[in-house]
């Protein structure tokens, strides 16, 4: 049994001046989760489920320091006062971003990992790697480099790791935020498997679609406290008002429709021709002779796990120097190190692209044009964080963001840029509902200033909120390349479904 008694978290961090700060995540927290009870954590950015993930699994106090009052026990024992190696015996993690949590190159070793931590014999662990294998149906991952997987790949080689330690606690960050839709389908039923076991599971997320059948209860947060809690029969009888009252995502992708009709009004197309790149192994990259898409619009890439949405994006904004094709934009033919000075791109992992003291300094970096004064350029910085609800973080470490307003910083340095280009990378990774539609309306902007956009995304609620356009991928090469409006929706809908 998990209990928190009157539980106060607030997070040690610094100001743009160095100066130490406390900043606060969740208050008063009353919870008692009992053995083998699945329930969700879900609501806004920030809102402190993570902060409960981290007290449960003892990365808070022994990785993330802060001021913490009151008591975390599982089964009677104290969370903060046991070791944390003794805590991993009984609790498995899933965090947000897999890389996080990887320790091995190789992903057979990664799955072996945290079994090996623990000494459990070789043969146990070889056994379990070969039924973990077999039931997640992840052959074609064993034994490959883990940079040279996709996000989606990464998130279920850190779930086969678990599965293979079978702790009787787990706890999963965000575990769907960069999984395509097959590959969500096969989280749940990992996650069925494991409820079915009796394990313990808390998870924090955003995507509830995936979890209506399986939640014994939801608790809704808000400004680091429990708002609501909803049993199993509460949470099957919601609707799609209700969750849209609520400010959550809906529990069913039905419930997900296309409301707009599209005003792109491109006048010229943007051609990409021979655009062939391959990772080292020989068997993975893209394969795309030529493809023609509409400029002034917001393009949608999709496609399942691996088949190489990344890898494109990487090379229309010239970051892979082996690429050899060229992007002709405006008449002009642009090769790789000149796609480097037409194009911005926000990464999957923004961790990689956040390097200043502060949070405005991030945006201001982004503003590349000389001639505009400092004054004005941290007026404009501070418009934008207003527009995306960062404004009272403006001057704090970018690193000590939750990983929902991290990724709203990056967006932030995009909308800020002023390359005719804009590339995202799962933009909505981590998001809650409400900042997922002001991330959709700030790229309809980007479209409306005349740029082109290009999402590489497996969010069906941000594409139908503001794409125009849909190029899908299938094991590198465009299967698919399509103007999206009103009566094709249903075919998109389709596909994520699948």
């Amino acid at each position: 049994m998990i209990e928190f008694k009157n539980v106060t978290f607030a997070y040690s961090s610094t100001d743009a001046d160095g100066r130490a700060i406390e900043q606060g995540s969740i208050s008063g927290i009353d919870l008692t989760i009992q053995n083998g009870e699945f329930v969700v954590l879900t609501g806004g950015s920030g809102c402190g489920k993570t902060t409960i993930t981290r007290l449960i699994n003892g990365l808070i106090p022994h990785y993330y320091s802060g001021t913490l009052n009151g008591d975390v026990l599982i089964d009677g024992k104290s969370v903060p006062n046991t070791p944390i190696f003794e805590t991993a015996k009984k609790v498995g993690s899933v965090f947000q971003n897999p890389r996080s949590q990887f320790f091995n190159v190789n992903t057979t070793d990664e799955i072996a990992f945290a079994a090996e931590n623990q000494c459990i014999a070789p043969e146990r662990i070889l056994s379990h790697i070969a039924e973990t294998t077999r039931n997640m149906q992840i052959e074609k991952l064993l034994d490959r480099s883990i940079f040279e997987l996709s996000g989606g790949e990464k998130q279920i080689i850190a779930c086969a790791g678990i599965n293979v330690l079978s702790p009787d606690i787990v706890v999963l960050d965000e575990p769907s935020s960069n999984l395509d839709s097959s590959a969500i389908m096969k989280l749940k039923s990992i996650l069925a498997d494991w409820k079915s076991q009796g394990k313990t599971i808390i998870i924090a997320e955003h995507r509830l679609y995936f979890l209506r059948e399986l939640a014994d209860r939801m608790l809704i947060l808000e400004g680091g406290r429990i708002t609501k809690e909803l049993q199993a029969d509460e949470v099957n009888k919601l609707t799609f008002a209700d969750t849209e009252r609520m400010g959550i995502r809906p529990l069913s992708l039905e419930d997900i429709s296309f409301s707009r009709e599209s005003s792109s009004n491109h006048n010229e197309m943007l051609t990409l021709e021979s655009f062939i790149f391959t990772y080292k192994d020989g068997k993975h990259g893209i394969n795309i002779p030529k493809l023609e898409l509409p400029t002034n619009s917001v393009i949608a890439i999709i496609g399942h796990n691996g088949a190489g949405k990344s890898t494109l994006a990487r090379n229309i904004c010239g970051l892979e120097k082996k690429c050899k094709g060229t992007l002709t934009l405006n008449g002009k033919k642009l090769k790789a190190k000149d796609r480097l000075h037409y194009c911005y791109m926000i990464m999957q992992d923004v961790n990689h692209q956040l390097f200043t003291e502060s949070v405005r300094d991030e945006v201001m970096l982004s503003m590349t044009d000389k001639s505009m004064p400092d004054e004005q350029k941290a007026q404009k910085a501070d418009e934008i964080l207003t527009q995306l609800d960062l404004i009272e973080y403006a001057d704090t470490h970018p690193m000590a963001l939750s990983g929902g307003q991290k990724q709203r910083t990056a967006i932030a340095s995009g909308i800020a840029s002023s390359k005719p280009i804009i590339i995202f990378d799962e933009p909505t990774s981590g998001l809650d509902l409400a900042h997922m539609k002001q991330v959709a309306v700030e790229i309809l902007k980007l479209r409306d200033m005349g740029k082109t956009v290009f999402i590489v995304t497996h969010d069906l609620e941000l594409i139908l909120s503001c794409c125009d356009h849909i190029v899908r991928l299938e094991k590198g090469e465009a299967a698919e390349n399509y103007k999206l409006y009103k009566d094709i929706a249903a075919r998109l809908r389709q596909f994520f479904a699948n």
